[in-house]
């Protein structure tokens, strides 16, 4: 059998992490959920992470990467509004297959309220940062001026509303949204 390194190690605390955190929440989840789903102990975790909120920033931070890797992915060679719907697209499809990244994103914010209401301000600094660097994305990838960026980003976030909400795609909110959207993309500027 081979061994893992301890970036190996940590690589798969971090998946096993969205996982855990995107059904159970930060408050649900136990270190001790994590490191079975890995196959480690709970020291050696603490070896790899010093705590569950490192873990839970870690898997937050992988998250938000990812997703500015997808947008990069998929707007390779395309730019405007093909760059944007290629974007869109890719986040679509992701949501779908891998529902657990819609989870974990909504697991995130609702820890970042949670932590700020308690006075920590790390963790909400650390999703912001990652959201400006998604946001930062968008823009440049895509050419689009600051009304159209947020519109776009409005958009997928009424997306993981209703798919988090779990509408069915014939559901009547889901015909509604394009028409709002498209009146958004006129006015994007607005």
């Amino acid at each position: 059998m081979v061994r893992m390194s301890a970036e190996e190690r940590r690589e798969s605390v971090v998946r096993a992490a969205i996982t855990e955190f995107s059904r159970r929440g930060y408050y649900g989840t136990s270190t001790e959920a994590i490191a079975k789903r890995v196959g480690v102990s709970q020291p050696y975790l603490f070896r790899l992470f010093p705590g569950k909120k490192a873990i839970f920033a870690a898997a937050s931070q992988r998250c938000l990467d990812e997703m500015c890797e997808l947008f990069e992915g998929a707007a390779h060679g395309v730019r405007g509004e093909g760059a944007l719907h290629a974007m869109g697209d890719a986040y679509v499809r992701l949501i779908q297959e891998r529902p657990e990244w819609l989870q974990m994103q909504m697991q995130m914010y609702i820890a970042v309220a949670a932590a700020e209401a308690e006075g920590e301000h790390e963790f909400g600094e650390l999703v912001r940062a990652g959201w400006g660097r998604l946001w930062d994305t968008v823009h440049l990838l895509s050419g689009a001026d600051m009304g159209r960026t947020t519109t776009f980003l409005a958009k997928g976030m009424l997306i993981n509303t209703y798919a988090a909400m779990g509408f069915p795609p014939e559901h009547r909110v889901w015909q509604g949204m394009a028409a709002v959207m498209g009146q958004l993309d006129e006015h994007g500027d607005d």
